[in-house]
């Protein structure tokens, strides 16, 4: 038995082939196809004539960048050239710049300029465009996975439209697969995708298409070539029964003893995934019960001090797909939440991890990520200010709020004085500690506590701080 026609059609990748050809292909990016828009405005004109903004589409890999961009510079009624940011200098694109102002002035066609990867851009490569797109012999469409305040320069991003492209959910991959099963340009039919292998991939492809029809289109070749080893074998295992049927011919039942044939497609389930892409298929569903035990284990570790379990937790969420974003907001929560001023500096370590992972992406991301939760788990805890603002919010739930005491309300507007707003307040600087006896909470809070330190790490040097200012503000 061959190997089943349209699994091997040529060189070309499968995510290639299944490139949109139009926005009504495109998955996910709702908010920036609606009728309208900017985006489909330019990629729907067959004029030419309908403006001339300048687009910068950053978001993570795989989300369909490209895809946009192409169907916005190949709209008909422009002329489209496209650069390369990794091969490309600046002589390249200034001859693109004048090749476009003369084009518009001597045929009146406009041109776009699709630059792909433009975070790849020198400083002085992108100032190259400046005259272009300002002046509008071009209309940018550029693309990158990289933040653009940090990658483009900012001279071209204010003259530029920004949008910014969604990670594709789980239904969005599952429609991106299941074109490509039947698709004529993917595999037309020539496999049958099992909903454990379809689930497989889309949690395999943490929102990406393009590794989702990686993915798929390898364990559509496994799938085959499984299917051909299965067809060997149930022929050799036939031929043997023959054989058998021969030299026992007086026995009747003989031929009861057939071999199971393979079945008709090439079945790719979650273990044709698993031995395609050469790596173990997690348990683990973003939407249900396992993200949200993963996910509580993981802060517990944290709370916990243990750095091992942690990483372990965090490992599992990375290679499972979940996003980063949500990974990196946790952790600063935890920050704050279990460490808080036991140790001032988990929530500045914390904060920069989700900006590195902003910044990088993955999967590079996960060095900061591990970076920030091993110092979390290490370091001393305290949820000292988190119970205090809890504590703070209870009571104004409970109608505890009493007016603020006059020495400290505002005394700037016109009137306020009469009022005896801001009379008698004690101006801390004025005294040789810098701290006064003074009533701010107001007089039905006045033996309130809420932010009650422990002793453990910088906290022990808050709690007798602390201590010492509550007597002299207090006066007791």
């Amino acid at each position: 038995m061959s190997a089943q026609p349209g699994l091997r059609s040529g060189a070309t990748p499968l995510a290639v082939r299944m490139r949109p050809t139009s926005l009504d292909e495109v998955a996910g990016q709702r908010h920036l196809l609606r009728p309208g828009s900017p985006l489909v405005s330019l990629a729907t004109d067959k004029s030419g004539e309908q403006g001339s903004v300048s687009i910068i589409l950053w978001g993570p890999p795989g989300t369909g960048k490209t895809t946009l961009a192409k169907l916005v510079a190949h709209s008909s009624g422009r002329n489209f050239v496209e650069l390369s940011a990794v091969t490309a200098g600046v002589r390249d694109v200034r001859q693109v710049m004048e090749e476009a102002l003369s084009r518009r002035d001597l045929y009146g066609i406009s041109t776009v300029l699709f630059l792909d990867e433009i975070h790849r851009f020198t400083k002085a490569q992108q100032d190259a465009l400046l005259p272009g797109v300002e002046n509008g012999w071009v209309i940018l469409v550029a693309a990158t996975t990289e933040n653009p305040s940090f990658s483009v320069i900012s001279p071209l991003l204010s003259r530029s439209l920004l949008l910014t492209l969604e990670q594709l959910t789980d239904d969005d991959l599952g429609a991106v697969i299941d074109r490509a099963v039947s698709d004529p340009r993917g595999l037309d039919g020539t496999v049958v995708l099992d909903p454990s292998g379809r689930e497989a991939i889309i949690r395999l492809a943490s929102g990406d298409a393009r590794r989702a029809l990686t993915a798929l289109e390898a364990s559509a070749l496994s799938a085959s070539g499984e299917s051909v080893a299965a067809q060997q074998q149930y022929d050799r295992e036939t031929a043997s029964l023959e054989d058998e049927d021969e030299d026992d011919e007086d026995e009747t039942d003989a031929t009861d003893d057939t071999a199971t044939p393979p079945a008709e497609l090439p079945v790719v389930t979650g273990d044709t995934v698993s031995r395609a892409v050469d790596r173990a298929l997690l348990r683990y569903d973003r939407q249900g019960d396992e993200h949200y035990d993963v996910i509580s284990a993981f802060i517990k570790s944290i709370r916990g001090s243990d750095a091992d379990a942690a990483l372990h937790y965090l490992a599992r969420m990375i290679e499972a797909g979940e996003d980063p974003r949500f990974i990196a907001r946790r952790i600063i929560i935890s920050a704050s939440e279990d460490i808080g001023l036991a140790d001032p500096q988990a929530l500045v370590i914390a904060v920069a991890a989700a900006d590195a992972v902003q910044f990088i992406g993955m999967p590079e991301g996960r060095i900061p990520l591990a970076q920030a939760v091993v110092y979390l788990a290490t370091a001393p805890k305290s949820p000292a200010s988190y119970i205090g603002i809890d504590k703070a919010i209870a009571d104004v739930r409970a109608g505890k709020i009493g007016r603020v005491p006059k020495p400290i309300r505002d005394a700037h507007y016109a009137g306020a004085k009469k009022l005896g707003h801001g009379k008698g307040y004690l101006y801390p600087h004025d005294y040789d500690i810098g701290v006064v006896q003074q009533q701010y909470p107001p007089t039905e809070l006045l033996g309130a506590k809420y932010y009650e330190p422990t002793e453990h790490g910088n906290e022990r040097e808050v709690f007798a701080r602390w201590a010492k200012l509550r007597r002299i503000i207090r006066g007791k």
